[in-house]
């Protein structure tokens, strides 16, 4: 049986697939379309193709889970306004360089490596940070912290960063003052990834603006999602004009993410960052080698790699969605007997 011109079996892989992303995303501000693209390439879409419905399923993922967080209050729209002027001169230069790569016949095997890269030395570093344990990197998920909670909660490279006064200066929630040129600096870098690699660039995104610039986990979370929107949706939309959103491989995915967007967004309320930052940088670490074991396959020309690097990537989604769904359900329960103490009372 088809659909749209698929096999039910693959849209019901892709709407699971999507459930386990939205959490994701919803939860971290990241994990879309850096798993989805890699995914695509591994099932043998073209890479422009992978690239252009990644972004595609970002911007919808993203759209779901920035109204989640725009209730939690944990949204810095001006920051994020930012965010979006430097993010959309990346993504067009990203775009050419993409196009370019792939006359030449070189973009699978450069985007490959550099997910690669990416995705293995983010993930090294969030997980020695999570591993080391000295509050770098590691606040609580509570949107309600004042501006001195916030400020001792920052990694000591964000304060240094930030004594460097370059004019003009912005304030931040959290009652943080940061220069204008690193925001933006940030907001190209990612643009540029945004669209040379298909991602929406959370994964990069919203760790740079908590160990470079100092916002707190929860807005950075909230700040990156809504900045996603504008990212994923511009991206997306380039693409499209040159036809290669596929709607085949978008919907069924966003059908999936719908629920799961939801449900990762709400547990930031409830789950401490630091109880699955761990998972998360083995997760990047997961990607990263499965992106590396397909790579291998197609040099030595062993197909059953492509099925085995799949594999990897949709087991780090599972086991990182599990995680988040396990603490928040724990989180829960432990506070289920104050509340009745408190209703006894």
């Amino acid at each position: 049986m088809e659909i749209l011109g698929v096999a039910a079996g693959l849209l019901a892989m892709f709407a699971g697939f999507g459930v386990l992303i939205g959490l994701l995303f919803g939860f971290f501000g990241m994990g879309g379309s850096f798993l989805v693209t890699p995914a695509l390439l591994v099932m043998g879409y073209r890479t422009d193709v992978a690239v252009a419905s990644g972004l595609a399923f970002v911007f919808g993922t993203s759209v779901i889970a920035t109204l989640k967080h725009r209730d939690l209050g944990q949204v810095d729209y001006k920051l994020g306004a930012l965010m979006i002027a430097g993010t959309t001169a990346g993504i067009e230069v990203g775009k050419i360089g993409l196009h370019w790569l792939q006359d030449l016949g070189l973009a699978n095997t450069v985007v490959s490596v550099a997910y690669v890269a990416l995705l293995g030395g983010i993930g090294v570093f969030i997980t020695y940070n999570a591993l080391r344990g000295d509050g770098d990197g590691g606040v609580s998920h509570d949107a309600e912290m004042d501006a001195e909670e916030a400020a001792e909660d920052i990694p000591e490279i964000a304060k240094k960063i930030q004594s460097y006064r370059v004019p003009p200066m912005m304030s931040i929630k959290g009652g943080l003052r940061v220069s204008l040129w690193m925001i933006l600096g940030v907001a190209f870098a990612t643009g540029l990834l945004s669209g040379f690699l298909g991602v929406g660039g959370g994964f990069i995104r919203m760790p740079a603006l908590f160990y470079l610039i100092g916002v707190p986990v929860p807005v950075a979370v909230g700040t990156d999602l809504f900045e996603i929107v504008f990212s994923g949706g511009i991206g997306s939309f380039l693409y499209a004009m040159d036809g290669a959103v596929d709607l085949a491989i978008v919907v069924p995915l966003l059908a999936g993410s719908a629920l799961g967007a939801r449900l990762g967004a709400a547990a930031t309320s409830l789950v401490d960052e630091d109880d699955i930052k761990v998972y998360f940088g083995v997760m990047l670490l997961l990607g990263s080698v499965a992106v590396a074991v397909r790579e291998v396959g197609g040099i030595v020309e062993m197909p059953v790699l492509n099925a085995v690097s799949l594999a990897i990537i949709v087991g780090a989604a599972v086991l990182v969605s599990s995680a988040v769904v396990v603490s928040a359900i724990r989180e829960l329960r432990a506070t289920e007997p104050s509340g009745a103490a408190r209703s006894a009372d």
